[in-house]
């Protein structure tokens, strides 16, 4: 048994369907990739790959990189994807945190980065399908292809490092069952069968892109679009081929600055998810007045895969996360004493399920903190239900201002903003201060060519927020720091500002 294999992978064998599918029109089947992936396997057995070895990997985006994912699994490995942005300094921590047993890279890097490999064998593989690992696993040449390495539900089957951006980043520990089950629930909610076609332009380093979007394709027989990259006006000329689409908020503003996003471009489409990142309610009603959708939003993080999701058949509520997902547990609580809270109050969200990750590698100290005596895990994140019971994100834990004793939501703050005239989006942050311990401090993006005027940002604010949560301060800048899943970057703006009270 091994029942990430058995579920997705197996039923690929001897299929003749297209399973990828590549901007230019090539295609590559079912039966194809499983061999494809299965040769692989073997050459990482070949290469000292043992059921429970971790396989690290710093690919770029192609059919091969995913097939790199499939012989993980079939190898019984914990498959460890490491963003390609990732420089010489933070591989070398991932690598001696992990101690892989193969290190795969892109043959260009290959020489920069073997160094850095230590006891880990040194692999290469190419997104045109060049490299050692490439030739190893060539057809008619190399291993055989592996049978699947017998595993059981609660062994890893990945390992992914969190952001980390405070102190060491921290590696979660992730089973074949925690990935399992979240594919199976999301595919029933949001209604994928094996006549979908995905439009994948979602990196495959991360849980959106390879155990959201590929998972579920794979679980339901469907075929993926694989974009190397989002493209706004590649993915419109896209869209008639396929019939659904997971990205980012950073997608659907691109989309809606381009005049090809209609209602006849998107007609063939049948969905449309986004996660990763707080979706404006601006967007969500921009893009639903020019195509007809209305974009479904979920909530989910690196521990945890997806925890909610607004529905399929109901209400898309914009501004929330949606309902829990099924057999998945969420409350929200007193951060200090993780007593529930009613219905409306704001706190902490805590999940139990079997989504729940099985804790934070070589850390026991810091997963026994992260968790509940009753099993529930810290999210970190700050919530509140509403009357039907969907959930709303307030904000990060360690983004909470309290300036002057009392309690600042910076989501509050901002969505109040982001509707002021001339205003496309806004971060906002707290920074020391003499007088209050924090200040509120607005970051501001102008939409198109209009010109801020931070006073009259402020003025703006006046009869719609309480005097203690209006900024103290604003600062308009060109653009907001996104990190590679497009979340905005509030450490580095709290450091960049730190200074404005003259308080460091």
């Amino acid at each position: 048994m091994n029942p990430l294999h058995d579920a997705l992978f197996a039923p690929l064998a001897g299929s003749a369907r297209p399973f990828l599918i590549h901007p230019d029109g090539r295609q590559i089947t079912g039966a194809a990739f499983h061999a494809r992936a299965a040769r692989m396997a073997g050459a990482l057995a070949d290469a000292g790959v043992r059921p429970g070895a971790r396989v690290a990997a710093q690919v770029a985006k192609s059919a091969d990189a995913l097939a790199l994912y499939g012989a993980a699994v079939m190898a019984g490995a914990v498959f460890l994807p490491l963003n390609p942005a990732y420089t010489a300094d933070e591989i070398a921590y991932f690598l001696a945190d992990a101690g892989p047993a193969v290190f795969v890279v892109d043959p260009v890097r290959a020489d920069a980065l073997a160094p850095l490999a230590g006891s880990a064998r040194l692999l290469t593989l190419g997104a045109g399908g060049e490299g050692s690992l490439a030739r190893l696993a060539g057809a008619g040449a190399g291993p055989a292809a592996a049978a699947p390495a017998a595993r059981g539900a609660d062994d890893l089957a990945a390992l992914l490092y969190t952001s980390g951006t405070t102190g060491r980043s921290k590696g979660a520990m992730l089973t074949q069952g925690n990935l399992l089950s979240n594919a199976e629930a999301l595919a029933g909610l949001w209604g994928f069968s094996a006549g979908d076609v995905l439009l994948h332009a979602l990196p495959i380093f991360h849980t959106h892109g390879l155990f959201v979007a590929t998972n579920i394709a794979l679980l339901t027989g469907g075929a993926m679009i694989l974009m190397p990259a989002f493209d706004a006006a590649e993915a419109l000329r896209l869209m008639p081929q396929a019939t659904a689409m997971m990205g980012v908020p950073t997608f659907y503003t691109r989309l809606l600055d381009h005049p090809g996003l209609t209602r006849e471009a998107t007609a063939h489409m049948r969905l449309f998810v986004s996660g990763s990142a707080p979706l404006l309610a601006e967007t969500h009603a921009a893009f639903r007045a020019r195509t007809g959708h209305a974009i479904l939003e979920r909530y989910g993080m690196t521990e945890t895969n997806m925890i909610t999701s607004n529905p399929l058949d109901g209400d898309r509520r914009a501004g929330t996360v949606g309902l829990p997902l099924p057999g998945v547990e969420v409350r929200v609580t007193d951060a200090a004493t993780g007593a529930p809270l009613d219905q409306g109050t704001t706190g902490m969200v805590e999940v139990r399920g079997p989504n729940v990750f099985a804790g934070y590698w070589q850390m026991p100290a810091k997963t026994a903190e992260s968790f509940r005596a009753d099993g529930f895990f810290i999210t970190g994140d700050l919530g509140r239900f509403d009357a039907d019971g969907y959930l709303e994100i307030v904000g990060r834990e360690k983004d909470l201002i309290i300036s002057g004793g009392l309690n600042v939501y910076p989501k509050e703050v901002e969505e109040v903003i982001d509707r002021l005239p001339g205003v496309r989006e806004s971060a906002v942050i707290g920074v020391p201060h003499p007088d209050y311990g924090e200040a509120v401090v607005a970051c501001v993006v102008p939409a198109g060519s209009a010109v801020l005027d931070p006073a009259a940002v402020i003025a703006g604010l006046e009869g719609r927020l309480a005097r203690f949560k209006q900024p103290k301060a604003v600062v308009v800048l060109a653009d907001l720091p996104r990190n590679s899943m497009g979340k905005v970057q509030k450490a580095g703006l709290r450091h960049d500002h730190r200074g404005l009270f003259g308080t460091r």
